[in-house]
């Protein structure tokens, strides 16, 4: 069971991370900074942008030190303690320990963009006129479905359920 699991884990963890890096590598070599390319009618907008801070630019105010040691320092920490721990739940299930890997290769991703180039490369946008999303890559969009997965569990009950005792016996 443990073998099961760290292949699904490692494996998931290794496909999120490698797609997002190659998307990026891609976009990098592609794209203008700041000039947007208008796909399926509006659709989708392919626009490279750095962005110094995490999902959908939250923190990118915050002063540079305290920018550097949130994203850099205690979101990494968090995200592997959870991983830990989660991982050496026996109650966790298969499709909790995929979508852990998947929000972990998406934050590595992140975090090592956020290493080599000081803010991580976001680069796509959806929306139908004013309406859009923010700009993200493809590591936030491995991140939401890993926390989707691991929501489904926590909704269903699955995490952490434990066998139901039967009833007392109180002799009549």
């Amino acid at each position: 069971m443990k073998a099961t699991r760290a292949i699904l884990f490692s494996g998931s963890l290794l496909f999120a991370l490698g797609c997002d890096q190659a998307t990026k590598r891609v976009a990098a070599s592609t794209l203008e900074p700041f000039s947007p390319i208008s796909l399926a009618a509006d659709l989708v907008r392919l626009e490279l942008v750095p962005n110094p801070g995490g999902f959908l630019s939250l923190g990118s105010h915050l002063p540079d030190p305290w920018r550097t040691v949130l994203f850099s320092l205690l979101v990494p920490i968090a995200l592997a303690s959870a991983c830990v721990w989660l991982l050496r739940d026996r109650q966790t299930t298969g499709r909790m320990v995929v979508g852990l890997g998947l929000v972990a290769g998406g934050g590595i991703g992140n975090w090592l963009d956020r290493l080599a180039h000081g803010a991580v490369t976001d680069f796509v946008s959806m929306g139908v006129g004013a309406l859009r999303t923010g700009i993200f890559n493809i590591a936030d969009v491995w991140i939401v479905a890993g926390i989707g997965l691991l929501a489904l569990d926590l909704r269903s009950g699955s995490a952490g359920a434990r066998p139901a005792e039967p009833p007392a016996q109180d002799g009549t």
